[in-house]
């Protein structure tokens, strides 16, 4: 007998991307949800040292006299998050040439509450945190954990409408994108021009695959790695390089679906020209005819969206889970919990995840409504975007990477950092999931 997870036998029938998507992240926050438990037991046990001594290890690569060498922790951080970024980066390409964003009237909407999102909680940690030494950490609370989000609406079911959830995963691609270029404008100390010049190069060659027709994933790996390097030589963040290869890939098939059905057709007819064999063992052409088949059906896909796919699953169950394992780790002192709770920095972030995203979310949502630039979701009402809005202050994965880079070899601040981070994210996941459970549905029906 097959067991499946709740959310499993919807995606037994033919699944659009979308529906991929969704199951992908999906998983993706319940697998999180278990690695943090996990971290934060690990970090409050006997193993505290042991755990803790396990990701400042040292890896390092050498290639004659050159040497490349990062603890553990950093070659998740620098490393795998690439990844997770070159994914992002994919997930947004597609998103504004075919998917939530490709329509500007429908995407209008998501754009700016995302916009009113990132940029309330912002200023509301600025207002706590004004002249102190903390006030780096403003783009902490800009961020939303798609995962997270979209897991509480996934668990809600049908009280919730498609185009609601559609909302929510356009305004959180939207608000990935912007931390990407806070992450690139304001977190990066120092550039040295030679490797960001030779990053540049790498990049351009990548593009040159792309116009030349290159649909083989080999070639934008290798250069990709390349990429990699020369930017985390360069000062900047070595994640933003993910997101830049991600722009090179193509998006468009190497053979149209035209071609595509003619030839599937044809191949089927002189397939079925062999008669069956007894022991219904294949003649060796249709063997060649299947294979050929095989390579036709790769060919109908773009390699942006083979890439998608392929790493939806790695990252979801793999890089992320990581990442939260070895920042997610908090030794808590519950004695003086309440204490680091009330400091600017957790206090800040807690205001701008909670009340900010709610602010800048679902008030500028409103605004944009009454004054017809935009539309609400079709099926769904400004009490539900209000839920979803307090599901946006879920920041977690994102905001706990913002944390490292904005108080980076500050061990005292990325502490109360996270303290703020994982308060909040709890406060905006069951304040949001209550909401849109029992309140949000009785609007709906008033």
């Amino acid at each position: 007998m097959k067991l499946y997870a709740p959310w499993e036998k919807t995606f037994e029938k033919v699944a659009t991307p979308l529906e991929h998507f969704i199951h992908a992240q999906t998983t993706t926050g319940i697998v999180l949800i278990f690695m943090t438990i996990v971290a934060l037991i690990l970090a409050n046990s006997p193993l505290q040292e042991i755990y803790a001594n396990i990701f400042h290890l040292n890896i390092s690569i050498d290639i004659g006299s050159w040497k490349l060498q990062q603890s553990i922790h950093h070659w998740i951080n620098d490393g795998l998050m690439a990844i997770f970024f070159f994914l992002i980066g994919l997930e947004i390409k597609r998103n504004i040439l075919v998917g939530e964003l490709s329509n500007i009237k429908v995407a209008m909407l998501p754009i700016l509450a995302a916009l009113g999102g990132m940029i309330v909680p912002a200023l509301i940690y600025i207002g706590i945190n004004h002249g102190l030494d903390s006030q780096n950490g403003w783009g902490i609370p800009m961020a939303t954990d798609i995962a997270f989000a979209i897991s509480a609406l996934v668990l809600l079911g049908n009280r919730v409408s498609p185009s609601l959830v559609t909302f929510l995963i356009a305004l959180a691609i939207v608000d990935d994108l912007g931390a990407v270029v806070v992450i690139a404008l304001f977190y990066t100390e120092q550039i040295h021009l030679l490797p960001l010049f030779l990053a540049g190069a790498s990049f351009f060659i990548m593009v040159a695959f792309n116009r030349f027709g290159i649909h083989a994933i080999l070639p934008y790996f290798i250069v990709g790695i390349f990429l990699w390097f020369f930017t985390l030589e360069s000062g900047v963040h070595a994640t933003i390089a993910g997101v830049i290869a991600a722009m090179a890939i193509p998006s468009k098939p190497k053979q149209t679906p035209d071609d595509f059905t003619s030839h599937i057709k044809n191949s089927l007819d002189e397939y079925d020209n062999y008669p069956v064999t007894k022991d219904y063992s294949l003649h060796e052409k249709q063997k060649a005819l299947l294979i050929n088949m095989s390579e036709k059906i790769s060919s109908v896909e773009s390699p942006s969206a083979r890439l998608e796919q392929a790493l939806h699953l790695p990252v979801s169950l793999i890089v992320i889970p990581l990442f939260a394992l070895a920042n997610a780790g908090i030794s808590i002192d519950f004695t003086h919990i309440d204490e680091a709770v009330v400091q600017p920095i957790s206090f800040g972030i807690i205001f701008g995840l909670v009340f900010g995203k709610v602010l800048g979310i679902a008030g500028v949502a409103y605004i944009a409504t009454k004054i017809g630039i935009a539309q609400l979701p079709h099926g769904s009402t400004m009490s539900q975007v209000f839920g979803v809005s307090l599901l946006g202050g879920i920041g977690f994965t994102m905001s706990i990477f913002v944390a490292e880079l904005a108080f980076y070899g500050n061990a005292e601040y990325i502490f109360e950092a996270k303290i703020g981070i994982l308060t909040a994210s709890l406060l905006a996941g069951l304040f949001g999931f209550l909401w849109l459970r029992f309140i949000a549905k009785a609007a709906l029906k008033s």
